[in-house]
């Protein structure tokens, strides 16, 4: 399928692996030009090499994208950004009592307030031209809370409201703004939640996994892959019409009606 984005050019924010790199790989299957972001410089540039293959340009930048020059730098890299996918590693797990005002300063900075200033600087451009995509990768739990992610419900909650008044507010320009909400997928997050459950617990890594797809109804952990495509979809000329959504990908494990 032709999503209609060749020659656009993305902002994919930890990109190096994971749904970051899902979503980078699937822009670029589609043809789009690529400045991508993540902390590690040797895996971001291996990463980078890897899309190149695909055919498309892509410039790395390294860096903590909580900070304001790392910020700039990405931006301008970008230049004329048509599209941004706004992506952070969560929180570490922990429980209420366990965390103080910087824990969750830290978590507001990567989680929240990083992806409204990287909105903040390309939403008017994307406006100016008439058309935009930004796509916001957050949890499953904006819909239904974690108890020991309280740190990356509290910032994702906040970056989801955000969201609801801005998309409306840019929707007139041509561009649109929606939220991505992953469940469990095989990445390195996955991995190292399910090993603290396995040290917590003790039991194997397995084991933990085999109680956690019990509770998936579609038996697995996603897919970069199709994170991926989802992603790309929502940047393509057949998305207009999709404003503001929180769009679930959790293998149904929120039980809810709407």
């Amino acid at each position: 399928m032709d999503l209609g984005i060749k020659g656009r050019k993305a902002i994919v924010c930890a990109a190096s692996k994971g749904l970051g790199y899902g979503c980078a790989a699937e822009l670029a299957d589609a043809g789009v030009d690529l400045v991508i972001n993540a902390r590690s410089d040797d895996i971001l540039h291996e990463a980078a090499e890897n899309l190149r293959t695909k055919g498309v340009d892509v410039v790395a930048v390294a860096g903590d994208i909580t900070t304001a020059d790392v910020q700039a730098a990405v931006v301008e890299a970008a230049g004329t950004p048509d599209i941004l996918v706004n992506n952070a590693g969560g929180p570490p797990p922990g429980l209420w009592s366990d965390w103080g005002r910087e824990d969750f300063i830290k978590a507001l900075d990567a989680n929240m307030l990083t992806p409204i200033m990287l909105m903040k600087a390309c939403l008017p451009g994307m406006m100016d031209r008439g058309w935009g995509r930004v796509v916001n990768i957050t949890s499953q739990s904006v819909k239904s809370p974690i108890p020991v992610l309280g740190l990356s419900n509290s910032a994702r909650a906040g970056l989801t409201g955000f969201v609801a008044g801005t998309s409306r507010q840019v929707a007139p320009y041509g561009v649109t703004i929606n939220n991505l909400l992953p469940g469990i997928h095989a990445t390195d997050r996955a991995d190292g939640l399910d090993g603290g459950v396995a040290r917590q617990q003790g039991i194997t890594i397995e084991q933990v996994r085999e109680q956690r797809y019990a509770t998936i109804p579609a038996r697995r952990y996603g897919t970069k892959e199709e994170f991926g495509a989802a992603c790309a979809f929502l940047c393509s000329r057949y998305a207009g019409f999709i404003v503001g959504q929180n769009i679930l990908l959790d293998g149904g494990s929120v039980n809810s009606t709407l």
